[in-house]
């Protein structure tokens, strides 16, 4: 947490384009306090951590890192948000919804570049996934017949991974405008993707990829942790 606030005020005060010594007046404590607080040296008070919030415009959970949205929001389960069809079970409906809307806005960001390519590439990396999983799924009853399928149960998941690897190079290279791995050379035009822009740009939509990103992070830093502590 201290070093999701450090990276994060340093990052506010670069997106406003003030100096250290001015943003330190403007927040009431020292140059030096401040330096120590952005390269995590220190940790503030709570009033410090209010004030900043509210000089740069953003939530208290965003800067101390428990969430992309600079609003602070998340999103609800469907029996809070009122999600048509949503199933009794309104965690389930929730999950889906953020599945749903974070592949949406990632296939729309890749349509207003103007590539194709980046599209289709996005579209298989997501299809070998689903995929994989309903795989995962299919298999678990031992009554379903493998033969269903032409890659049979002990190849599929191997194969599929390696599908998902070459397209994730292919991915990186369509958004750099192409030209190896099979993908022509093109102009790509990517739109704004910083994560204070999206939920302007994608409405409704954009706070389900910012929890889904916030999720991963967490579990992701978790494992890391986890992992160094094992060595």
């Amino acid at each position: 947490m201290a070093s999701d606030f450090s990276r994060t005020l340093a990052l506010l005060r670069r997106e406003k384009r003030i100096s250290q010594r001015t943003a330190a007046g403007d927040l009431q404590v020292s140059q030096a306090l401040l330096s120590h607080y952005e390269n995590g040296l220190r940790e503030p008070g709570l009033s410090f951590v209010v004030r900043a919030a509210d000089y740069y415009g953003v939530s208290c959970d965003y800067l101390l890192g428990r969430s992309l949205s600079r609003e602070g929001s998340t999103v609800q389960p469907a029996s809070e948000t009122g999600i048509e069809g949503a199933e009794a079970d309104p965690e389930i409906a929730l999950r889906k919804k953020l599945v749903a809307d974070s592949a949406s806005v990632l296939l729309d960001a890749a349509a207003k570049s103007g590539s194709h390519q980046l599209v289709n590439e996005l579209a298989t990396y997501l299809s070998v996934a689903e995929y994989k999983l309903f795989r995962y799924l299919y298999g678990a009853d031992s009554s379903n017949p493998e033969e269903a399928f032409r890659t049979n149960a002990g190849r599929f998941d191997a194969l599929c991974d390696a599908r998902m690897k070459l397209t994730e190079l292919r991915i990186q290279c369509a958004a750099n405008g192409g030209g190896a791995l099979g993908l022509k050379t093109e102009e790509v035009k990517l739109p704004n993707l910083s994560l204070a822009s999206l939920p302007g740009d994608y409405p409704g939509r954009a706070e389900s990829l910012l929890q889904v990103l916030q999720e991963v992070s967490d579990s992701i830093e978790e494992f890391d942790r986890t992992t160094k502590k094992k060595k």
